[in-house]
Order: C-alpha cells, then sequence, then structure tokens
C-alpha cells in the first residue's frame, strides 16, 4: 500500500504544476485553480470548527474554569524554506489543524468530550485533507510525462499538428474538459507562472476553439496514455 501523501509530499506535487503552468498549459493552471480553492475551504472549515470550540472554551472561563489548550514542552522550530507560494499556503492549512487537534485532546483530556467524540471530530476535518493531498499526484504523474508535457493552448486551435491533437484526446480523456473560463485565462490561479498576454484576436481564437477531443478511431484514443 502506498504511503499516504503528507503536506510535504503535497507541496512539492503543486510546485512541480506550477512551473509546468510557464508553458502555458491549461490543465496545469486548472489544478493549481481547484487545489488553491481546496486549501482554502479547508482553512474555512478550519475556522468555523475552531471558533465553535473556542467560545466553549470561554464559556468555561466566564464560569471560573480556565482552559489552555495543549501545546508541546519542548516546541520544535522548523525553517521553512518551499520554493513556490502553494508551499507556504500548505503549511498555514497544517499549522491549522494541528492547533485544531490540540484543541480537541484538551476537550478530552479535560472530559468536555468522550473519546470518541474527539476521535470523529478529528477524523472529518482529516479526510478532507486527505483527499485534498491526494488529488494532484495523478494530474502531476500524467501531465510531466515527456508525451504530455508540451501541452499547451496553442494545441486546441484549429493550426495544431497532429503530434498536438493527439496530446489533447490523451489530456481530455484522462482529465476532461477544461473549464472554458480557465482556458482563455478569465479564471486564473492565485499563483502561475503563465507570463502570455494573449491579443484580442488570440482571445477570440481561445474563446471559439474546442475543448473537446475530436472524434478519431478507438485505438488512436490512448496513443499518450
Amino acid at each position: 500500500m502506498p504511503p499516504i501523501p503528507g503536506g510535504k509530499r503535497f507541496a512539492a506535487v503543486l510546485k512541480s504544476i506550477w512551473h509546468l503552468s510557464a508553458n502555458d498549459n491549461p490543465y496545469a493552471d486548472w489544478i493549481l485553480v481547484r487545489m488553491y480553492d481546496g486549501l482554502v475551504a479547508i482553512r474555512a472549515n478550519l475556522n468555523r470548527v475552531i471558533l465553535a470550540r473556542e467560545e466553549a472554551i470561554d464559556l468555561l472561563k466566564r464560569k471560573g474554569l480556565t482552559l489552555s489548550v495543549m501545546g508541546s514542552r519542548n516546541p520544535k522550530t522548523v525553517e521553512l524554506g518551499f520554493r513556490s507560494p502553494y508551499g507556504y499556503a500548505t503549511a498555514e492549512a497544517i499549522v491549522e489543524f494541528d492547533y485544531y487537534v490540540r484543541m480537541i485532546k484538551t476537550l478530552i483530556h479535560k472530559d468536555r468530550m468522550s473519546g470518541e467524540e474527539g476521535r470523529v471530530a478529528i477524523r472529518v476535518v482529516g479526510r478532507g485533507m486527505r483527499a485534498l493531498f491526494l488529488e494532484p499526484i495523478r494530474w502531476e504523474r500524467h501531465l510531466l510525462r515527456e508525451e504530455l508535457r508540451l501541452l499547451s493552448r496553442s494545441d486546441f486551435l484549429p493550426t495544431a499538428d497532429e503530434m498536438a491533437r493527439q496530446r489533447v484526446r490523451a489530456v481530455v480523456a484522462l482529465f476532461g474538459e477544461v473549464p472554458r473560463k480557465v482556458f482563455t485565462g478569465a479564471e486564473a490561479p492565485r499563483h502561475t507562472r503563465r507570463r502570455v498576454k494573449p491579443t484580442n484576436a488570440e482571445l477570440r481564437l481561445l474563446e471559439q476553439a474546442s475543448l473537446t477531443a475530436a472524434e478519431v478511431p478507438p485505438q488512436l484514443d490512448t496513443e499518450l496514455l
């Protein structure tokens, strides 16, 4: 069984895809948008559940019982040196999750929750993070393959050659159609290395380009898969 990917692996995958976005690759932009939105959603959920627990602790304090959230007696200081902004976004989400776990364990220890209630509370939030950390691995594995590494928005245009059309067929078969707003750049990742500034004429071509794979004989559908 493969190991469960952690934040370090997730950040490394996003760094690779972030670099790939410099090739004007619409699928790199798409997964970056999705993963950052996922991080934002997880942090928003953590903020909600942490606030609810903090309100319960504040209520006890008003009654005269003060609780302190558990922490290590010998906390480790780690210097962060990520090479992409997605690494820092990931680290911040992990810090918030760590605080949430310590808060739940404090409430268990102080008899404000049962052990089973605490495990469920941690598992529910942790499951969402684990699912998010798993998702981009398949994208990286395929998008960085030699056959698909050269994929760019120009592959979808009518002037594309046969190799470009094969790349389009392969990537659409793997991941489905990229959203039009991402393809045209109207919706972009918070952090991307794409530096293309299309002219009005080029933008019209992007808006009109087909994002579906052309009908081809079955044996050609998987040439690059």
